[in-house]
């Protein structure tokens, strides 16, 4: 599940990696979104920033801190980008 806010310009990128790194470890999963609006939201979920990527319901790149509702940056082997790589979304639903 991808979380996001409404407002996010990584949501997009996030989503089609996250069904891109589902073909390259062949799992059968399907790729919903769900919208974070309200700090209440945003702290039932465990939210960590706009987009957060759940596997089996836990935050696949967990992060310090308080539920925020704000953008979130990855590192990744490329430097900061708005959603983890497919490489590193593979290691996260192969773990």
């Amino acid at each position: 599940m991808v979380l996001h806010t409404e407002a996010c310009p990584h949501t997009d990128l996030a989503t089609r990696r996250v069904v891109e790194a589902l073909a390259t470890a062949g799992a059968q999963a399907t790729v919903t979104s769900r919208l974070v609006a309200t700090q209440a939201d945003a702290t039932r979920w465990g939210f960590a920033g706009s987009p957060t990527i759940l596997v089996d319901g836990r935050d696949a790149f967990p992060a310090t801190g308080r539920p925020v509702l704000a953008c979130r940056l990855y590192p990744t082997e490329a430097g900061m980008e708005g959603a983890p790589s497919v490489a590193q979304l593979v290691a996260a639903l192969t773990r």
